[in-house]
């Protein structure tokens, strides 16, 4: 008989997040039947309430309506999991909760509320956060990561008034788990998937996570086991935290790449606002943090994916960067053309790729030395980023 809970009752919880309903359905049904000891709360969001489906290996075991009560859709489902959770793990017929999240749902702010339940006196102290996971469809990756899809336009927005786009969501959830699962409808599970959208999940995973190919290859027992770090969860899904791979990867066919734009200079706001919509558009998925002369000691959030990019005011640079000097630091991942991947060196041919335009527009938009020296100057100056980063305070 599988059995995963610890020589102390301990209960293994795991979460699971996707932008496909069809994939998360699939995954559910694997990983029920794998194990006759594992039990799932699925949980969808509607209008004006949250539908929670329980289910094992026999079939489904509840199914109810929970009528939202405010408008923060994610905490309802947190605060309806939580004690779902607790009831689940302590009714002694399962030895493996799942919690499977509304599609486009992040999964780092289920597992970070979870996870502050576990400790001592908290309503999940019989229970642990074992695996954040997401499941990924490798054949349609490029395309929603890279375009420019809404998530209303899919039908799969949060609320009627979520705005992000398909490749926001899909990146986060990709970034922030501790294993991401890929599935591919059009190879057979002994094929690798295909070179370009494997290398851009690559490319996208945070430093010491976990890949598997293919749901065959998925197992409550692989999911039991391992064990949640909340403090490397966050630094993953921290905007410093955005991993630089170097290099082409090792296929040929791979046609991702990675650009590094970092220097310790702010950013001159007017530049940047004459230029931020050739820093941040396009088929590329971005993030980092960058300082504003104009803003001394404000750390700053650039976030860029589907064609969409958000700027915002991160909060003072020593508390949220902490232990790191002021910097400007953008990672982006894109996919190059086919003319674009056959050249070799930067400057190859002068080949003007999407890499190198951008490397310029970044260094336009920089302040030079003697500009970043005005200090204190800079607050004086006309605002030009308080559309973007509020008003400037003194």
């Amino acid at each position: 008989m599988y059995r995963t809970g610890d020589h102390r009752g301990i209960i293994p919880v795991s979460v699971l997040a996707t932008i496909d309903p069809v994939l998360r359905d699939s995954a559910l049904f694997g990983l029920l039947t794998d194990a006759p000891g594992v039990v799932a709360t699925r949980h969808d969001i509607y209008e004006d309430h949250l539908r929670r489906v329980v289910l094992d290996a026999t079939g489904v075991i509840e199914d109810v309506l929970v009528p939202l009560e405010h408008a923060c859709l994610s905490c309802a489902v947190r605060e309806d999991a939580v004690p779902t959770i607790a009831r689940l793990a302590r009714d002694g017929r399962w030895d493996h909760v799942l919690l499977a999240l509304p599609t486009s749902a992040e999964p780092l702010p289920a597992a970070r509320a979870l996870a502050a339940e576990t400790v001592r006196g908290g309503d999940l102290d019989h229970t642990r956060v074992a695996t954040s996971f997401t499941v990924v469809d490798v054949d349609t990756l490029q395309h929603d990561l890279l375009g420019d899809d809404t998530l209303l336009e899919r039908g799969l927005g949060l609320t009627i008034g979520d705005e992000r786009s398909v490749g926001e969501a899909l990146a986060a959830q990709i970034e922030q788990a501790d294993l991401v699962v890929t599935h591919t409808s059009h190879a057979e599970p002994t094929e690798t998937p295909s070179p370009t959208p494997s290398g851009l999940l690559d490319r996208l995973r945070g430093a010491g996570t976990r890949r598997v190919d293919g749901l065959h290859s998925l197992t409550a027992a692989a999911l039991a086991a391992a064990r949640h770090s909340p403090a490397r969860a966050e630094h993953r899904a921290h905007p410093l935290g955005a991993v630089a791979i170097s290099g082409r990867g090792g296929v040929p066919e791979d046609r991702s790449w990675t650009l590094e734009l970092r220097s310790p200079l702010p950013f001159h706001p007017e530049r940047l606002l004459a230029r931020i919509e050739s820093l941040g558009a396009g088929g590329l998925r971005a993030r980092g943090v960058f300082h504003v002369a104009d803003r001394p000691g404000l750390a700053c959030l650039w976030d860029g994916a589907g064609g969409q990019l958000a700027v915002g005011d991160l909060g003072p640079w020593s508390e949220v960067c902490a232990g790191t000097p002021p910097h400007t630091r953008i990672v982006v991942v894109g996919v190059a053309d086919a003319v674009d991947a056959d050249a070799v060196g930067p400057d190859a041919a002068g080949l003007l790729d999407e890499r190198h335009r951008l490397r310029e527009v970044f260094h336009e938009a920089l302040c030079t030395p003697e500009e970043a020296a005005a200090g204190v100057e800079w607050l004086w100056r006309e605002d030009h980023l308080a559309p973007w980063l509020g008003a400037r305070t003194v």
